[in-house]
Protein backbone atom coordinates (compact mmCIF):
# COMPACT_ATOMS: atom_id res chain seq x y z
CA UNK A 1 0.00 0.00 0.00
CA UNK A 2 1.43 3.39 -1.03
CA UNK A 3 1.06 6.46 1.10
CA UNK A 4 -0.30 9.48 -0.71
CA UNK A 5 2.25 12.32 -0.75
CA UNK A 6 0.93 15.80 0.06
CA UNK A 7 0.67 18.26 -2.81
CA UNK A 8 3.04 20.86 -1.40
CA UNK A 9 2.53 23.21 -4.34
CA UNK A 10 -1.23 23.34 -3.68
CA UNK A 11 -0.57 23.74 0.05
CA UNK A 12 1.86 26.61 -0.65
CA UNK A 13 -0.68 28.38 -2.90
CA UNK A 14 -3.42 28.04 -0.27
CA UNK A 15 -1.03 29.19 2.48
CA UNK A 16 0.20 32.25 0.56
CA UNK A 17 -3.32 33.23 -0.48
CA UNK A 18 -4.22 33.57 3.19
CA UNK A 19 -7.91 32.88 2.59
CA UNK A 20 -7.99 29.66 4.68
CA UNK A 21 -6.65 28.96 8.12
CA UNK A 22 -3.55 26.76 8.34
CA UNK A 23 -5.60 24.06 10.09
CA UNK A 24 -8.18 24.04 7.28
CA UNK A 25 -5.42 23.72 4.70
CA UNK A 26 -3.90 20.89 6.73
CA UNK A 27 -7.21 19.04 7.03
CA UNK A 28 -7.92 19.33 3.30
CA UNK A 29 -4.49 18.04 2.34
CA UNK A 30 -4.07 15.31 4.94
CA UNK A 31 -1.09 16.82 6.75
CA UNK A 32 -0.64 18.38 10.16
CA UNK A 33 -0.75 22.13 10.63
CA UNK A 34 2.67 21.80 12.32
CA UNK A 35 4.13 20.31 9.14
CA UNK A 36 2.80 23.24 7.12
CA UNK A 37 4.22 25.75 9.60
CA UNK A 38 7.63 24.05 9.50
CA UNK A 39 7.61 24.01 5.70
CA UNK A 40 6.59 27.68 5.58
CA UNK A 41 9.40 28.68 7.95
CA UNK A 42 12.06 26.71 6.15
CA UNK A 43 14.79 29.07 4.96
CA UNK A 44 14.90 27.57 1.46
CA UNK A 45 11.14 27.96 0.88
CA UNK A 46 10.30 31.09 2.89
CA UNK A 47 6.55 31.07 2.34
CA UNK A 48 4.76 34.21 3.44
CA UNK A 49 1.07 34.90 3.70
CA UNK A 50 1.62 38.08 1.72
CA UNK A 51 -1.17 37.77 -0.82
CA UNK A 52 -4.12 37.78 1.57
CA UNK A 53 -5.02 41.46 1.13
CA UNK A 54 -4.85 41.19 -2.66
CA UNK A 55 -7.03 38.08 -2.55
CA UNK A 56 -9.61 39.85 -0.37
CA UNK A 57 -9.73 42.78 -2.81
CA UNK A 58 -10.19 40.48 -5.77
CA UNK A 59 -12.97 38.58 -3.97
CA UNK A 60 -14.76 41.89 -3.30
CA UNK A 61 -14.32 42.93 -6.94
CA UNK A 62 -15.70 39.62 -8.21
CA UNK A 63 -18.66 39.83 -5.86
CA UNK A 64 -19.44 43.42 -6.79
CA UNK A 65 -19.02 42.79 -10.52
CA UNK A 66 -21.16 39.66 -10.26
CA UNK A 67 -23.93 41.44 -8.35
CA UNK A 68 -23.89 44.36 -10.76
CA UNK A 69 -24.06 42.03 -13.76
CA UNK A 70 -26.92 40.07 -12.22
CA UNK A 71 -28.85 43.24 -11.32
CA UNK A 72 -28.56 44.82 -14.77
CA UNK A 73 -30.53 43.69 -17.76
CA UNK A 74 -27.46 44.03 -19.93
CA UNK A 75 -28.26 46.61 -22.59
CA UNK A 76 -24.84 48.11 -23.36
CA UNK A 77 -26.21 50.45 -26.06
CA UNK A 78 -28.77 51.93 -23.68
CA UNK A 79 -26.10 52.20 -20.95
CA UNK A 80 -23.82 54.07 -23.37
CA UNK A 81 -26.66 56.51 -24.18
CA UNK A 82 -27.33 57.13 -20.49
CA UNK A 83 -23.63 57.67 -19.80
CA UNK A 84 -23.31 60.08 -22.75
CA UNK A 85 -26.37 62.09 -21.65
CA UNK A 86 -25.11 62.31 -18.07
CA UNK A 87 -21.62 63.30 -19.21
CA UNK A 88 -23.03 66.02 -21.50
CA UNK A 89 -25.21 67.38 -18.70
CA UNK A 90 -22.23 67.39 -16.34
CA UNK A 91 -20.05 69.21 -18.86
CA UNK A 92 -22.80 71.81 -19.39
CA UNK A 93 -23.08 72.42 -15.65
CA UNK A 94 -19.29 72.76 -15.25
CA UNK A 95 -19.04 75.17 -18.23
CA UNK A 96 -21.85 77.29 -16.76
CA UNK A 97 -20.14 77.39 -13.38
CA UNK A 98 -16.84 78.38 -14.99
CA UNK A 99 -18.55 81.30 -16.79
CA UNK A 100 -20.25 82.43 -13.57
CA UNK A 101 -16.99 82.20 -11.62
CA UNK A 102 -15.16 84.20 -14.29
CA UNK A 103 -17.83 86.93 -14.12
CA UNK A 104 -17.67 86.96 -10.31
CA UNK A 105 -13.88 87.24 -10.34
CA UNK A 106 -14.03 90.18 -12.78
CA UNK A 107 -16.68 91.93 -10.69
CA UNK A 108 -14.69 91.44 -7.47
CA UNK A 109 -11.60 92.87 -9.18
CA UNK A 110 -13.53 95.94 -10.38
CA UNK A 111 -14.94 96.51 -6.90
CA UNK A 112 -11.48 96.11 -5.37
CA UNK A 113 -10.10 98.71 -7.82
CA UNK A 114 -12.93 101.12 -6.92
CA UNK A 115 -12.23 100.63 -3.22
CA UNK A 116 -8.54 101.32 -3.74
CA UNK A 117 -9.37 104.53 -5.62
CA UNK A 118 -11.75 105.58 -2.85
CA UNK A 119 -9.12 104.95 -0.18
CA UNK A 120 -6.45 106.89 -2.10
CA UNK A 121 -8.79 109.86 -2.60
CA UNK A 122 -10.53 109.71 0.79
CA UNK A 123 -9.44 113.20 1.90
CA UNK A 124 -10.64 114.75 -1.38
CA UNK A 125 -13.96 112.92 -1.09
CA UNK A 126 -14.40 114.06 2.53
CA UNK A 127 -13.69 117.68 1.53
CA UNK A 128 -16.26 117.41 -1.28
CA UNK A 129 -18.83 115.98 1.17
CA UNK A 130 -18.22 118.92 3.52
CA UNK A 131 -18.79 121.40 0.69
CA UNK A 132 -21.85 119.56 -0.65
CA UNK A 133 -23.55 119.36 2.76
CA UNK A 134 -22.51 122.80 4.12
CA UNK A 135 -26.02 124.24 3.68
CA UNK A 136 -27.87 121.22 5.13
CA UNK A 137 -29.89 122.00 8.27
CA UNK A 138 -29.46 118.49 9.60
CA UNK A 139 -26.07 116.82 9.89
CA UNK A 140 -27.60 113.42 9.09
CA UNK A 141 -26.76 113.45 5.37
CA UNK A 142 -23.18 114.61 6.03
CA UNK A 143 -22.55 111.96 8.70
CA UNK A 144 -24.01 109.21 6.50
CA UNK A 145 -21.83 110.21 3.55
CA UNK A 146 -18.69 110.46 5.71
CA UNK A 147 -19.43 107.08 7.27
CA UNK A 148 -19.55 105.54 3.79
CA UNK A 149 -15.93 106.54 3.10
CA UNK A 150 -14.61 106.13 6.67
CA UNK A 151 -11.89 103.59 7.52
CA UNK A 152 -14.19 101.05 9.29
CA UNK A 153 -16.50 100.98 6.28
CA UNK A 154 -13.56 100.52 3.90
CA UNK A 155 -12.09 97.76 6.09
CA UNK A 156 -15.40 95.89 6.12
CA UNK A 157 -15.72 96.20 2.33
CA UNK A 158 -12.12 95.04 1.88
CA UNK A 159 -12.76 91.99 4.07
CA UNK A 160 -15.92 91.07 2.16
CA UNK A 161 -14.23 91.46 -1.22
CA UNK A 162 -11.22 89.44 -0.06
CA UNK A 163 -13.52 86.64 1.10
CA UNK A 164 -15.38 86.69 -2.19
CA UNK A 165 -12.18 86.59 -4.23
CA UNK A 166 -10.80 83.77 -2.10
CA UNK A 167 -13.98 81.78 -2.64
CA UNK A 168 -13.87 82.42 -6.37
CA UNK A 169 -10.16 81.58 -6.51
CA UNK A 170 -10.59 78.18 -4.87
CA UNK A 171 -13.33 77.22 -7.31
CA UNK A 172 -11.82 78.73 -10.45
CA UNK A 173 -9.81 75.76 -11.76
CA UNK A 174 -12.51 73.11 -11.83
CA UNK A 175 -15.73 74.06 -10.09
CA UNK A 176 -17.60 71.25 -8.42
CA UNK A 177 -14.63 68.92 -8.40
CA UNK A 178 -12.23 67.88 -5.68
CA UNK A 179 -9.60 66.62 -8.07
CA UNK A 180 -9.06 66.18 -11.77
CA UNK A 181 -11.86 63.66 -11.91
CA UNK A 182 -13.33 63.97 -8.42
CA UNK A 183 -17.00 64.07 -7.55
CA UNK A 184 -18.68 66.79 -5.56
CA UNK A 185 -22.27 67.74 -4.79
CA UNK A 186 -23.38 70.80 -6.73
CA UNK A 187 -26.50 72.91 -6.42
CA UNK A 188 -29.60 71.43 -8.00
CA UNK A 189 -28.76 67.91 -6.86
CA UNK A 190 -26.21 67.22 -9.60
CA UNK A 191 -23.01 65.33 -8.85
CA UNK A 192 -20.05 66.01 -11.14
Amino acid sequence: MTIKQPDWEAIERAFRAGALSIRTIADRNGVSDTAIRKKAKAKALGWERDLSEQVRKEVRNKLVRGEVREDQCGNPERDAEIIEEAAEEGATVVRSHRRDIHKAANLAKLLMDDLLTTIKRREDIEDEIERETADDESGFRRSSMLAAVALPSNAKTLFQLSSAMKSVGTKRATPGQKGPEGWCELGGGHRW
